[in-house]
């Protein structure tokens, strides 16, 4: 074996095991091995795709098809990596030379879709990318791109037909299950039985059941199978989030106490961070440093933002002195928080060991009439929402644009509204349990709503 295939298998062993900059490390040796190879450029490039270093996985790529590598997996590599950077306009070129190789590829199909969505606000545009025939995996990325464009009924008919031809597929029935659900709750409850009778012991399915009931106002059945699935994955956000739900709805005393709003929901100015006179003039350069990184004009697909942009690379890996500095000035505001929550049975109690780490960051920019629909974090413990600059209208008492709590992001029978708000303010940080419904309520006006999101895991 070469030196270069035995890094790489090296490489690929520690990223099975989630040490990805240690496999990053190692994918970078083997490039210097065999300096000629063009298929070990791809897979540093691939690589430093899935770590979120965009920029080098672009050089990587580019380095990979100078050496004779083009191919259209290293053309959809290049595509993602500059759609990562905000270069839309050579991500879409990539993704259309991987089309012309393999006119069929599903992956470039469904890049070249979702970035014309991203880049337009056009879900006509980005459906008209993809071919007409309806084959599983084109129907679900069509329902996706109008799931995205709220055009739920549409969303639903493209894959019912799939459904109904593959009656013994848990996958195709979970799938219309899920989006018959805010069209015809009956319906979704039926494709979710379907699926959990062929896959009993699948929590996920149990899960979806779980939804489709609570659309049809079988909270009390939604209730018992929430319960089962938690006891079995007690820490799953999601799964909580269907307790409380299923809770509130049946009365269960229970629900008061997991979400205990004014413990677990807490509200921190900032300090402003060393190098910078007062909060003011950090916050005017981090939004500078922020609006850098939105492009397109809508969000990515699958998100809960509506009306604005998200931003692609997580904050974590930017080398923005400005970027880097608002992780310094949060850690205290934190580590307040973990002590404000002490520890104990409840379910993110239970969790707190005094230390943590971010798991994920990213920007949101919301226009008039913006919002984010109600959601949780699954992979999350604790989640946030940071206020960079906030339009004149949130001045108010109306509560445009404030952080709400409670309502779900799944439809119900009878309908819940929020119970609990939060005021934004320039330099606040929220943070909240990840499994709590939480969503914004939209404002019209001048100005933009400029925030930063990130998850937190124990430390």
């Amino acid at each position: 074996m070469s030196l270069e295939a035995s890094l790489t298998a090296q490489a690929r062993t520690l990223k099975a095991a989630g040490r990805l900059d240690e496999a990053l490390d190692l994918y970078r040796r083997a490039v210097q091995a065999a300096p000629a190879s063009g298929a070990a450029e791809h897979n540093l490039a691939a690589n430093l795709g899935n770590a979120e270093l965009y920029a080098e996985a672009a050089q990587a790529a580019s380095r990979a098809i100078a050496k004779g590598h083009d191919a259209p997996e290293t053309r959809l590599v290049r595509a993602r990596a500059y759609e990562g950077v905000g270069d839309l306009a050579a991500a879409e070129a990539d993704y259309r030379a991987a089309l012309r190789q393999r006119p069929a590829y599903v992956e470039a199909l469904s890049g070249l879709a979702h970035l014309t969505w991203v880049a337009s606000a056009d879900v006509d545009a980005a459906l008209s990318v993809l071919p007409s025939e309806l084959s599983p995996p084109i129907a679900m990325i069509r329902a996706k791109l109008l799931t995205g464009a709220s055009r739920l009924d549409e969303a639903y008919a493209a894959v019912a037909p799939l459904a109904q031809a593959m009656p013994r597929e848990p996958a195709a029935q979970v799938e219309a299950a899920r989006l018959a659900t805010p069209v015809d709750p009956v319906k979704a409850v039926a494709h979710a039985e379907r699926a959990f009778a062929l896959a009993p012991h699948d929590l996920s399915i149990a899960c979806v059941l779980a939804e489709t009931l609570l659309a049809a106002g079988e909270a009390a059945r939604a209730a018992r199978l929430a319960e089962a699935v938690s006891a079995k994955v007690p820490d799953d956000q999601g799964v909580l989030a269907l307790l409380a739900t299923a809770w509130r709805l049946t009365g269960d005393p229970r629900c008061a106490e997991l979400s205990d709003y004014g413990t677990m929901v807490g509200a921190y100015d900032i300090a402003p961070p060393d190098g910078w006179p007062d909060l003011g003039a950090y916050l005017a350069d981090l939004a500078l440093s922020l609006n850098r990184l939105h492009a397109g004009r809508a969000p990515p697909l699958g998100q809960s933002v509506r009306h604005g942009t998200q931003t692609k690379q997580s904050l974590l890996r930017s080398d923005d002195p400005t970027i880097r500095a608002f992780f310094q000035a949060i850690d205290a505001p934190i580590r307040a928080h973990l002590a404000k929550l002490g520890q104990g049975a409840h379910p993110t109690r239970r969790r707190n060991r005094g230390d943590y780490r971010i798991a994920g960051a990213w920007s949101v920019n919301l226009k008039s009439g913006g919002f984010h629909t109600d959601h949780v974090h699954p992979e999350g413990w604790l989640s946030s929402a940071f206020y960079v600059a906030l339009p004149p209208v949130m001045d108010g008492d109306e509560r445009d644009g404030w952080l709400r709590f409670g309502k779900p992001g799944l439809p119900t029978r009878p309908a819940l509204a929020p119970e609990h708000w939060l005021c934004p303010a320039p330099g606040r940080l929220a943070l909240f349990p990840s499994w709590m419904w939480h969503g914004t309520e939209p404002f019209e006006g001048d100005g933009r709503r400029l925030t930063i999101a990130f998850d937190i895991v124990p430390g």
